[in-house]
């Protein structure tokens, strides 16, 4: 089955292209599926992707930027205007196999633009599965608007996604400035070498034990449904008992149907060892009640609704989007 990378906005068209260097980075690994000499036969690889923005500049470096992969993106996949959306959510969405949209949240065109589309490819491919990868912004601000902005696109998703899945910027700030790493993946590294350990455990045990704690804690995030992925040498060993507790679990689904572990001994991206988790859990709680509380007091005050009326987003709009949005706090609230 084949999936179309649609990549809206700045965001979506940068994270898009760091997303497919790092899938050819793993292709072109020593443990790659296909051989030097197949790799080099295929030549140059035709990415199936659209990028889609509202001024040329960032699709005119990503359509540069893969060249060392000899990747190339289609003659016709590259659609973009003259003028940006001005971080305005109406401008974008008023004005112009499956689906992954990358997109972010605060702008006007990844957002705006990345709502309309996804309603667009909704009716037209109702039997297809939409993925929105949406980049969550920082909880102090980028964009002046962009707890409108993100209210708008959520509440829109909601109706037309699949499912949604979010990166948030500040936690991968926290990262950089507390542990002083760009990518995070290689702070995971072995605290002895590997030729010096004579034998492996989980520390997880010991982490545990009361001494460890510092306060009993009876809220936790409930989680509807978790995915580990484990890719490297001897993953197949890992001890997972802990996701596989009843109680981290919402109690309406049979616990066969709440946890998948995919493994496979080929590494990724040089790494001896990985791990990732994709979980549908109550973890988005917080920022989403922050988010649209933020929204909620300017639009108390009626701050920049003139912006967006004029592209016709009214008052009522934005009354049936935090009505949604609320709506699905109050669903995940209750797991």
């Amino acid at each position: 089955m084949s999936i179309l990378a649609i990549q809206l906005g700045q965001c979506g068209n940068q994270i898009g292209r760091e997303v497919f260097d790092t899938i050819c980075t793993d292709l072109h690994s020593s443990q790659g599926f296909c051989s030097r000499k197949e790799n080099d036969a295929y030549q140059a690889v035709w990415l199936l992707a659209v990028l889609v923005d509202m001024e040329p500049k960032v699709i005119n470096q990503t359509l540069s930027f893969l060249k060392n992969w000899e990747l190339r993106y289609g003659p016709q996949s590259a659609f973009c205007q003259k003028q940006g959306s001005g971080n305005n959510w109406a401008h974008g969405y008023c004005a112009h196999g499956g689906f992954l949209m990358i997109m972010s949240m605060a702008g006007g065109t990844g957002s705006g633009l990345g709502a309309f589309v996804t309603a667009a490819l909704r009716e037209a491919y109702p039997n297809s599965f939409l993925l929105n990868h949406v980049i969550w912004p920082y909880g102090t601000g980028e964009v002046i608007v962009q707890n409108y902005n993100s209210v708008l696109t959520l509440s829109h998703l909601y109706q037309s996604s699949d499912a949604l899945l979010v990166h948030e910027n500040a936690v991968h700030k926290i990262c950089l400035q507390l542990m002083k790493i760009k990518q995070l993946g290689s702070a995971f590294q072995p605290p002895t070498p590997p030729e010096g350990a004579h034998y492996s455990r989980s520390p997880l045990a010991e982490l545990l034990q009361l001494r460890n704690l510092f306060k009993p804690a009876v809220n936790f995030n409930t989680s509807i449904a978790n995915l580990v992925t484990l890719r490297g040498k001897e993953v197949q060993c890992a001890d997972l008992s802990n996701f596989q507790d009843p109680a981290l679990y919402t109690s309406w689904l049979n616990p066969p149907e709440t946890l998948r572990i995919w493994n496979t001994p080929r590494a990724f991206n040089k790494y001896e060892k990985s791990a990732s988790l994709v979980s549908n859990s109550q973890f988005l709680l917080s920022p989403l009640n922050s988010l649209v509380g933020k929204a909620w007091k300017m639009f108390a005050s009626k701050a920049y609704i003139h912006q967006y009326s004029k592209f016709g987003i009214e008052e009522d709009d934005f009354l049936g989007c935090f009505t949604t949005l609320e709506q699905v706090i109050a669903s995940y609230s209750s797991l």
